[in-house]
């Protein structure tokens, strides 16, 4: 019984399942089947929008699910699928929440978010980013980033448009390119650049699609899931690149800037909207709670962007969710203006140890290569491609099944014969799943 249910679950994950392959068969006039002559007058099924048939499942959600309900069934399984660390949220950050709540701070608030959050996000991207937005135009906080990013893309691409979308990529990505009736083209990028966007590929790119109307470009900086981290220097690059196609808005997800592990100036994180005034015109920054202080499960984001993108963007949402939840609203002010600087280093330092002893292990193991070692983020992407002839697909199945590990294979991510192992855990768990994979590919 364990056992059909562990190979179900493993076919679940492959990386070509859909929405389809997990929702109610879709039927339509020409391939229903009449149950019974007592329904044949009844009207036919409602057809789901081909657009919603077309677009995968999340594959780290999914996973994460999968696993979830095997641990449920007893089964014990490690997992490094997930980028959520293991930390809590800062102390400050829970009282406040207990405070709105004692309070009754449970009302809605203006769709665009309070004037409280707006106006420390704003004084949080002048002090830490130098970049300047008006709290009461210019900044829609949201129910997490990733609302904001899908509201980004459909403000700005819709039916017969284009966005550019880096590989790796987070896989969200390309399926809200999809929600909004656009095409994605993957700007391909090397593992020897660390896989970083060079300037010459950006330009040969957007030549290549001149014809195709571009109309955004994602930037996911610091990288899911590859870890990189664009610096000062390579933006300014693909700031040049851009001058010339300024019909070209910019989505920069920027939701791991405070996880950036350099040991230098040149290589800190900045946002591109700080490069100079005219990407500022075009970038709208995304940037959430979830990541830097731990505050997943209260899903808070923010959008800030030049007047009109922001417009378009709250009209979105006023017609989608209105308004984050209030109480989360109150903690995330807490986070920007209460929570000490010392301790969110000491975040760093821990999720520095933790990258340098999974980058360790895996130098050790035979065949596993890792050009670049990540610099921000909380995820390593090795190649892996020698085994299983590339298929990283089968390779993580096999590994779930035989030593109950769960990774995400890189073709979800669009890098095939790659793995991507979240290191947003505990150091005990992390050797654990590290000798798990060491052993696994022994055997190989």
């Amino acid at each position: 019984m364990r056992l059909t249910f562990v190979l179900t679950v493993l076919l679940l994950i492959s990386e070509d399942a859909t929405v389809s392959a997990f929702s109610p068969t879709i039927m339509t006039s020409s391939t229903s089947t009449k149950l019974s002559a007592s329904t044949e007058s009844e009207s036919n099924p409602i057809a789901i929008n081909p657009i919603v048939a077309n677009v995968k499942v999340s594959a780290t959600v999914q996973i994460f699910s999968n696993v979830k309900q095997m641990q449920a069934e007893g089964i014990e399984v490690t997992s490094l699928c997930v980028g959520e660390p293991d930390f809590p949220p800062p102390q400050a950050v829970l009282d406040a929440a207990s405070k709105a709540i004692l309070d009754c701070d449970t009302r809605y608030t203006a769709v665009t978010g309070t004037a409280a959050l707006r106006q420390a996000i704003a004084d949080d991207l002048l002090d830490r980013k130098g970049i300047t937005y008006d709290p009461n135009t210019e900044i829609v906080v949201g129910n997490g980033a990733k609302q904001c990013v899908y509201q980004g893309v459909l403000a700005t691409a819709g039916p017969g448009d284009t966005v550019i979308i880096p590989a790796p990529y987070w896989p969200s990505y390309p399926e809200m390119v999809a929600l909004a009736g656009a095409n994605s083209v993957i700007l391909d990028t090397k593992e020897e650049d660390g896989y970083l966007i060079t300037p010459e590929a950006l330009r040969e790119c957007l030549e290549e699609t001149k014809d195709q109307n571009v109309k955004l470009m994602i930037l996911c900086n610091p990288s899911n899931p590859t870890g990189g981290v664009h610096n000062r220097k390579r933006l300014e690059k693909l700031a040049e690149v851009l001058n010339d196609y300024p019909q070209v808005a910019i989505l920069a997800d920027e939701i791991y800037e405070r996880l950036v592990y350099s040991d230098s100036e040149e290589d800190e994180h900045v946002s591109f909207a700080a490069i100079s005034p005219e990407m500022y015109q075009r970038t709208m920054t995304i940037n959430g709670f979830s990541k830097a202080y731990a505050m997943t499960g209260m899903r808070l984001g923010y959008m800030a962007a030049p007047q009109p993108l922001a417009k378009a963007a709250t009209t979105i949402q006023s017609q989608l969710t209105s308004c984050a939840g209030s109480i989360s609203q109150a903690a995330g002010v807490a986070a920007l203006k209460d929570v000490k600087e010392e301790e969110m280093e000491r975040n760093v330092e821990i999720m520095r140890a933790k990258r340098d002893y999974v980058i360790e292990r895996l130098s050790k193991m035979d065949r596993v290569n890792l050009a670049v070692p990540p610099t921000g983020a909380f995820y390593v992407l090795p190649d892996v491609s020698t085994y299983y002839d590339g298929d990283d697909t089968q390779l993580c199945l096999d590994l779930l099944e035989k030593k109950r590990l769960a990774i995400v294979p890189g073709s979800s991510f669009g890098a095939p014969g790659t793995v991507r192992i979240s290191y947003a855990t505990s150091l005990e768990e992390l050797e654990i799943a590290m000798n798990k994979f060491q052993d696994f590919l022994e055997e190989c």
